[in-house]
């Protein structure tokens, strides 16, 4: 009989009191830590390294009620289906079906109607049809947010691409050897106000010239925003309703 029990390994998947917990290896990290992925719906473990997965592992099981607790309150996942409404850009918006195929998009609202997005299809291929139109928005609107705050920055416009991102709203890779600075938008930040679009594009702008979170990069996203306490409590409020909308 094996006495001892194999070693856990990155990104591996344990439960603590029933609830699923991914174990993740950050060799940033300085201590090992537990977040929600509110997307997953899951907790993640996070290590400085693999060898100390294991108090990782420990360190999960000792905080099974907290662990248990945060995802009970996580909102319920809504699917993208006819005849929902959403807030897209800060304005309601009824999900229709189609009657024929037709390339998804945005109508914007008249005097009677609100905005309406209209794609075709059923089940999931019509909330994979809805978030097309989505991204594609999601892309105008960042774009510009964007161009506008990198030519503040004297920066050249890095490239852009609008994902499908689980932890993170944002993401900037400064321009180095050559290779093109580069940012990415979650898609879901368009179901959120044009003021919070506008504030995660300031602050991945001012990554560009920043890379850390430190006193000088919150003073260069407060020159390029303004009060930025806003639109950072209302993505803590409100961000993990967004997460929770899936195709």
């Amino acid at each position: 009989m094996n006495l001892f029990r194999s070693a856990p390994k990155p990104d591996s998947v344990i439960e603590v009191a029933g609830r699923p917990v991914r174990l993740r290896v950050n060799a940033r990290a300085r201590r090992i830590s537990l977040r929600v992925d509110a997307k997953a719906r899951e907790v993640v473990a996070t290590a400085p390294s693999a060898r100390r997965l294991g108090e990782a592992v420990s360190f999960a099981h000792s905080r099974a009620h907290w662990i248990a607790e945060r995802l009970a309150v996580l909102p319920e996942v809504v699917a993208l289906r006819p005849g929902l409404m959403l807030e897209v850009g800060g304005e309601p918006c009824r999900l229709e079906r189609a009657a024929m195929r037709i390339t998804p998009r945005l109508i914007p609202a008249t005097a009677d109607e609100p905005m309406r997005l209209v794609a075709s299809g059923d089940g999931d291929s019509f909330g994979r049809a809805a978030v097309r139109a989505l991204r594609a928005e999601a892309t105008r609107r960042l774009t510009a947010y964007t161009e506008r705050y990198v030519g503040r920055l004297n920066q050249p416009m890095p490239t852009l691409a609008i994902t499908d991102a689980k932890g993170r709203w944002g993401s900037c890779r400064k321009a180095s050897l050559g290779r093109p600075a580069a940012i990415r938008y979650s898609w879901r930040l368009i179901l959120a106000p044009p003021s919070v679009l506008d504030y995660v594009a300031a602050h991945e702008a001012a990554h560009l010239i920043e890379a850390n979170h430190g006193p000088g990069f919150w003073a260069l996203v407060h020159d390029l925003y303004g009060d930025h306490r806003t639109a950072r409590r209302w993505l803590r409020t409100h961000g993990g309703a967004i997460l929770a909308i899936t195709a």
